[in-house]
């Protein structure tokens, strides 16, 4: 295996347990829809994006806002573990007076943009990377939604100004679990063809097939960008990766383990965990 694409999926089984001990230090979190992000974070925060946890204000920085915000456990875990905050204060979340509550908020060091509020997140990213153009800037941003929130109307404006504005240094992933809190999200609201869809407001758009392998991740977001338009990648997700009791099964996206699951859960992940350092 890869070395890098091995270190890397180490780190991912590692933040997916620093998430469900967040959560029972919490006892909140939407568990399952941490679970099903947690590669695409990993990739992003460990690979990807050029940033810098001892200069995080640097005008330079790559951009990256969580559109999904309610999946903010995965979020505080990969921070804490870049060095943005103390590990330590992950102990603190959903407790009073803590910064680390159940959405991303900008008072915590490597936050961007309060979210949480479904829709937003793709038109505040197309703002950052407007300005970079504009400011003539080399950052890159990056946004993850879920596919839930596709139902948002301001998603479709913030597509079509993305392409209108020619933001090639604009990179949008979803999170296509295909589960959201009630359902199927094409019961809910169909949304598909997204790849279409995207593709005719004017994006490169790009499938992974499995959105929970590493180095598919990497080979997409490692595809040049067409000049001129920004990026789609629809990652097809697992919901509740990682967990055999909870992988696509909707009541998981907001749920917080029993004590005995919770131990199942970290006893599955060490063993995810051997056999990743055991494949040669």
């Amino acid at each position: 295996m890869n070395t890098v694409v091995k270190n890397l999926e180490k780190k991912a089984v590692e933040i997916r347990r620093t998430v469900l001990e967040i959560i029972q230090y919490g006892q909140s979190g939407h568990t399952a829809s941490d679970l099903s992000c947690t590669d695409i974070l990993t990739s992003l925060y460990y690979h990807i994006m050029n940033i810098d946890p001892q200069n995080p204000n640097d005008s330079n920085r790559d951009r990256y806002i969580q559109s999904k915000g309610h999946a903010a456990e995965v979020l505080w875990a990969v921070l804490a573990k870049k060095g943005f905050f103390p590990e330590e204060e992950l102990k603190t979340f959903y407790q009073f007076n803590s910064r680390l509550i159940g959405h991303p908020n900008n008072e915590v060091e490597g936050v961007e943009m309060n979210t949480g509020s479904l829709g937003h997140g793709l038109s505040i990213s197309v703002g950052i990377a407007l300005a970079a153009k504009m400011d003539q800037k080399s950052y890159h941003t990056y946004t993850l939604l879920g596919d839930g929130e596709l139902a948002e109307g301001s998603v479709w404006e913030g597509a079509m100004a993305a392409a209108h504005y020619k933001l090639d240094n604009l990179t949008a992933i979803i999170d296509r679990n295909d589960l959201q809190i009630t359902g199927k999200s094409e019961d809910v609201m169909r949304v598909e063809p997204l790849h279409e869809k995207f593709k005719a407001f004017g994006w490169q758009v790009l499938q992974v097939d499995d959105g929970n392998s590493i180095s598919q991740l990497l080979e997409a977001f490692g595809v040049e960008h067409d000049h001129g338009k920004p990026k789609m990648i629809i990652a097809h997700t697992t919901k509740g990766k990682g967990l055999s009791f909870a992988e696509n099964v909707a009541h998981w996206h907001h749920k917080v383990p029993t004590n005995e699951e919770h131990l199942q859960a970290m006893k599955e992940l060490d063993q995810q965990l051997e056999v990743i350092s055991n494949d040669k």
